[in-house]
């Protein structure tokens, strides 16, 4: 028996993940569900899985649903030490965080500091302070599995393949890692992107996830997130780090040696793949998707991404480049700008000009950024990025 808890139970990875569960049956079971504000979706999910424990992040929702709750199951307090609790829980087997945003931080290092082993959609604590964390799983025997497509590609294309050196020693063997990207709805877009609506960036071509995650998407920085995810998982260096573009999303992502063999990881573009290989890792259950036909996919695509049309990824990369606590930064002025944008407050365009004037303006450190410097500067980056909503002076950024 395999105990499962699932951080983000309603949103797309969770629904995923819920469904895998189901369809491998009684040798997995769900000890704990946490959501945020779906609460007609999350009570079906409770009353179906009956885990041990709940939680919902948000107070109005807590109070909806708190005499709803099926028997056997305990309701916590909405509030982020429920979510540690959870990720912490003793009997736990597997955490499978698929929350959004800096708020899967603090629950990660708490799988971490219990030593569980995390299927990891949440790329946002690896960008924020990957390396640390990565330090941290070592020192308290905690493994991370990658969730997302692309990074769990390089991760099953990498299997088996570290010794007790870890990827200290395998990365000397890399040559080169092609990361792919679908390019988001407006790759081929010819026209301007200042009039984007976001419903019209919502409208991802070949996946379907949750809205921040897709706008990240539509502007290249989820691909600048995965980016520095992977350099801090597999211990990589910028410049082995090729980034791809791919409309078709059949090969997932692949890695060249330095003999020249590339291996690559492809499929049809199905979430439920990774989180399956996530679930059952290092087994292979039978897959819930259809197999690829390779004479259905016939024609495979890749370009070069345009770092100047989307300038989200070039910001990404200068931040992993200059480290410290830039990531960090980076990643709390997007999510304060994807807001913005989703309520309409800004353009689609004015997006990369706020993360900017964020970074512009942060404080410098050197070294890697421990935890709590990778926390003060998510809360700073998110001050400083409302004072620039408020004042409208990201307006005045070149990018």
């Amino acid at each position: 028996m395999k105990n499962i808890v699932i951080l983000g139970s309603t949103g797309s990875i969770g629904t995923s993940a819920l469904d895998v569960i189901a369809r491998l049956g009684k040798d997995y079971r769900v000890m704990a569900l946490s959501a945020n504000s779906n609460t007609e979706l999350f009570l079906k999910q409770l009353h179906s899985f009956r885990p041990r424990f709940a939680a919902v992040m948000s107070p109005e929702s807590y109070e909806k649903i708190k005499d709803q709750i099926p028997e056997g199951t305990r309701l916590l307090p909405p509030e982020i030490e429920s979510l540690m609790f959870m990720a912490s829980l003793p009997t736990a087997d597997l955490i499978i965080s698929g929350v959004v945003g800096a708020v899967g931080f603090q629950p990660l290092v708490s799988a971490i500091k219990a030593g569980k082993t995390i299927a990891l959609a949440n790329k946002e604590p690896m960008v924020m302070a990957g390396k640390t964390l990565m330090k941290e799983c070592e020192r308290w025997e905690a493994a991370i599995i990658p969730v997302d497509s692309e990074p769990s590609a390089i991760f099953q294309c990498l299997a088996g393949m570290a010794d007790e050196h870890g990827y200290q020693k395998l990365s000397s063997e890399i040559s080169r890692v092609f990361l792919t990207a679908s390019g988001g709805p407006f790759a081929k877009r010819k026209t301007s992107l200042s009039t984007v609506t976001p419903a019209e960036a919502l409208n991802h071509p070949r996946w379907k996830m949750g809205k921040k995650i897709t706008v990240d998407s539509a502007t290249l920085m989820n691909k600048g997130f995965e980016a520095i995810e992977i350099m801090n998982l597999f211990n990589l260096p910028e410049e082995k780090v090729q980034i791809v573009i791919h409309p078709q999303s059949i090969v997932h992502s692949a890695v060249e040696f330095n003999d020249g063999a590339i291996l690559a990881q492809m499929g049809e573009p199905d979430m439920r793949v990774p989180i399956q290989y996530a679930i059952t890792y290092p087994l292979r259950a039978v897959g819930p998707v259809k197999k690829l036909n390779l004479f259905e996919a016939a024609k495979l695509e890749f370009f070069e991404p345009d770092l100047t049309r989307f300038p989200c990824l070039d910001l990404a990369l200068a931040a992993a480049r200059k480290g410290g606590i830039l990531p960090a930064v980076l990643s709390a002025a997007d999510e304060t700008a994807v807001d913005a944008f989703l309520k309409e407050e800004i353009k689609f365009t004015d997006i990369p000009k706020l993360i900017y004037t964020v970074l512009k303006s942060a404080p410098q450190t050197s070294g890697e950024a421990t935890l709590n410097q990778a926390q003060e500067a998510d809360r700073w980056a998110r001050e400083a990025a409302a004072a620039c909503l408020k004042e409208k002076s990201y307006k005045t950024a070149v990018i």
